[in-house]
């Protein structure tokens, strides 16, 4: 779509209205998107709808918890975190895996940062599905597999997404680390060889709880092992709560030895030790 003429720039912005909605206090009864019971509308301090091609980005709070659910079934959400109190620690996706000595993400896993710190815990997991391994498309492939690639196209790449999100929190593409893909999984056989396990699943969601302050930044974009001509992922729902964080007093943190590193880590940081 032309943005050359008044009209053009008219007509392109209103055809966004969708593509990423703030909707604020208005969740729905029904679904994945509902709040848990006993969460008054009062603590939701986030609640935006994010299409195809679209991002999203938000700073929570220590013992926020975020959902992203996944109504229809056929999103893949790719998720980056910051923490956003020493801005240059951010998600170690290859930490997060070797760590835990786990690929497969869910329940009770932490998301860890480069410094070792637990920023992020899987609180929550209807989903099951979520990849730590393939990372996102790159430019040239997204071109080759859809035929358009940018920004302003029906077919933004993760990359190009997030550094726009970046810039709103004074970041730069240079701070985007991996990240981690929500709501698909990439399988490894006996052989090394990937295959994504994606077929549609509708009404699932994953619930994140904050363990430190941190940025958080969502694009949802098809997974780099999507290999159909189409540009497609369905419409997810972020929610997020202020709640707070059970400390020493959190399940999760003695559930492995290396996990209660991660997090007497992002106590030491709490507590001043700044190292």
């Amino acid at each position: 779509m032309s943005t050359a003429s008044l009209d053009g720039a008219r007509d392109h912005a209103r055809s966004q209205a969708g593509r990423t909605a703030a909707t604020l206090r208005t969740l729905p009864a029904r679904g994945a998107a509902a709040l848990p019971c006993g969460v008054p509308m009062a603590d939701v301090s986030w609640d935006e709808t994010v299409a195809a091609g679209g991002y999203a980005s938000h700073e929570l709070a220590r013992g926020s918890v975020l959902r992203i659910a996944d109504a229809d079934g056929d999103a893949c959400v790719h998720l980056v975190v910051h923490h956003a109190r020493a801005t240059a620690e951010r998600l170690n996706v290859a930490d997060t895996v070797k760590v835990q000595w786990q690929a497969y993400l869910g329940l009770g896993a932490v998301l860890l940062s480069d410094m070792g710190r637990a920023l992020m815990t899987v609180v929550a997991d209807t989903s099951t599905r979520h990849d730590a391994l393939c990372g996102s498309t790159s430019a040239p492939v997204g071109l080759d597999r859809y035929g358009v690639t940018g920004i302003h196209t029906s077919a933004p790449t993760v990359r190009q997404l997030l550094t726009v999100a970046a810039a709103k929190h004074g970041f730069s593409i240079r701070d985007l680390p991996p990240g981690i893909n929500l709501f698909k999984s990439a399988i490894v056989a006996d052989d090394g060889a990937l295959r994504l396990d994606g077929a549609p699943r509708p009404d699932t969601a994953i619930d994140l709880r904050a363990d430190l302050d941190v940025v958080v930044m969502v694009a949802n974009v098809p997974h780099p092992l999507d290999d159909r001509p189409t540009y497609t992922s369905s419409t997810v729902r972020l929610t997020a709560w202020d709640a707070e964080h059970p400390g020493l007093d959190d399940p999760w943190r003695v559930s492995t030895p290396e996990r209660q590193r991660a997090y007497e880590n992002a106590d030491d940081f709490l507590a001043g030790g700044r190292r």
